[in-house]
């Protein structure tokens, strides 16, 4: 007799001992949540492995166009092979010589990144290795591999839920498609590509009532709660302006579309990996890592990292969406964002707080050196390659690592505010609110619901960098800038073919 996980979860009559079932820490079959990788590249791969070392995650399937290639950006030489070997344990420490990084590559004047591997082959491969550690036999064969999401959704009727880790602009069709299957989603940042897809995504997810979350913790973070306890104590007094500065990009922007067309490699599914984006024949300089910086697949340096510091700021401030935005670039380009950037977005007064000027700075650029800081405490945020957030207040200040980490309050009322300590490790808060809602719990902080607003936030920001040079005046409520209407079509671009 087969039963599957829901058709057990109905039959109260079976009863079963624990102690044939398993031992200490032994989770039934009918308390885990099956789950799909769909995109398995570095971030595919990092938090699958997070979520099989769950004892209530059971990964049965993964999704990738490509089936495998060692060229995927990683954050260090072989880390992503050294990832898995940590995940499988004592005795696996050589597993998969073959996966090695072939080098390194160099994508910009100033950023080398080693070379890992990925693709859907390597995940399963992955997937089967740890849970064949944990048999007796030492083998396991029960994650599929699919070249096609909907293949996946059509063929896995047991499947509770899918992590999609693609890149951005496949983020909305296949969240999408897998809602309304009745599939619980975490997504991976930003939320969508576009300002439309955010709100039809977080339509979707009220709708269909799934579990839904995106891959930012700062909602969470006991360091976002101290600087809005700081900043509702008056500690800084009004609040008059925020500056947000990043290091990224950290892959090519203002390029140019190149003019060769080399094959495509064997193994991956180029027309599936552009799906909804326009064709245009394949490069390397797209894929992987490097489809960031191109309008038609990523959202550049604002979409990859404001989504972070946006999650923590309209928690913290209580923001509604802005009323105007505006940008200007180091050169702008047709296809991809610009190099660095300085975008203003203005957010009006909600809930005692006063309107206020939110910048944000990239590519390198950062904003003046406030006073009340030692030499060695302002390299943290000033030096090349560092990031941070700087709330302005008519009183005083408040300066932390990009993600708010680390606040402390500068000006008179400095010694008021207690000091706060490096947070202890932990395993990631989303995935955990994640995988409680997929079994019935509360809402995640970085629901699709909640984060529609902040990703159309960052998303207008993404606009600005693409037209710079005029003030937009944004109308949430209408879903339109009201002072030009060429700027209308970017909101909401339709997707190419039969994806709609």
């Amino acid at each position: 007799m087969t039963l599957t996980r829901r058709s057990f979860a109905a039959a109260p009559f079976i009863i079963v001992p624990r102690t044939v079932l398993g031992g200490a820490g032994y989770v039934a079959p009918s308390d885990r949540v099956t789950i799909a990788t769909i995109g398995m590249g570095r971030q595919g791969l990092a938090v699958t492995a997070d979520l099989m070392a769950r004892p209530d995650v059971q990964m049965v399937a993964v999704c990738d166009c490509n089936r495998s290639s060692k060229d995927y950006a990683e954050y260090s030489r072989n880390s992503n092979l050294n990832m898995a070997r940590q995940l499988l344990g004592k005795g696996f420490e050589d597993w998969a010589p073959d996966l090695a990084t072939p080098g390194s590559a160099r994508l910009t004047n100033d950023f080398t990144t080693s070379l890992g591997f990925g693709g859907r082959d390597p995940g399963q491969r992955l997937i089967e290795a740890y849970y064949g550690a944990h048999t007796p036999s030492g083998r396991y064969k029960g994650c599929t591999a699919y070249s096609d999401y909907r293949e996946l959704l059509d063929k896995q009727p047991d499947l509770d839920a899918v992590y999609v880790a693609t890149p951005d602009h496949w983020h909305a069709p296949i969240g999408i498609a897998a809602m309304k299957k009745g599939k619980h989603v975490l997504g991976q940042k930003p939320m969508t590509h576009s300002v439309g897809e955010a709100r039809l995504m977080a339509e979707t997810a009220r709708q269909t009532g799934v579990a839904t979350s995106v891959t930012v913790n700062n909602p969470s973070s006991t360091d976002s709660a101290t600087i809005r306890g700081w900043i509702q104590q008056g500690l800084i007094g009004k609040l008059t302006e925020v500056l947000n500065w990043s290091a990224r990009p950290y892959w090519p922007q203002g390029v140019a579309r190149p003019k060769e067309t080399p094959p495509v490699p064997d193994g991956l599914d180029w027309q599936m990996w552009l799906g909804p984006a326009p064709d245009r024949p394949y490069h390397p300089i797209y894929t992987p890592f490097s489809w960031r910086g191109w309008y038609d697949f990523g959202c550049g340096s604002f979409g990859d990292m404001g989504c972070y510091s946006f999650a923590g700021l309209f928690k913290i401030l209580d923001l509604t969406p802005p009323t105007a935005f505006e940008a200007s670039v180091s050169e702008p380009f047709e296809e991809t964002f610009p190099k660095a950037s300085i975008v203003s977005l203005d957010f009006p007064e909600n809930a005692g707080r006063a309107a206020f000027k939110l910048v944000w700075l990239d590519g390198g650029l950062k904003p003046p050196r406030p006073e009340g800081l030692t030499g060695q405490e302002a390299a943290a945020y000033f030096k090349p390659g560092r990031e941070g957030i700087y709330y302005a207040g008519a009183e005083g200040a408040i300066i932390a690592g990009f993600n708010g980490t680390a606040p402390r309050i500068l000006g008179k009322n400095a010694r008021q505010a207690p000091p706060v300590g490096r947070q202890a490790a932990r395993r990631d808060a989303i995935a955990d609110q994640w995988l409680a809602a997929c079994k019935g719990g509360p809402k995640p902080l970085a629901s699709f619901e909640s984060q529609a607003a902040p990703t159309e936030a960052f998303l207008l920001g993404c606009i600005a960098q693409r037209k710079p040079g005029e003030k937009y005046k944004w109308d949430s409520a209408a879903m339109r800038v009201t002072n030009n209407d060429s700027i209308n079509q970017l909101l909401d671009p339709p997707w190419r073919g039969n994806w709609s």
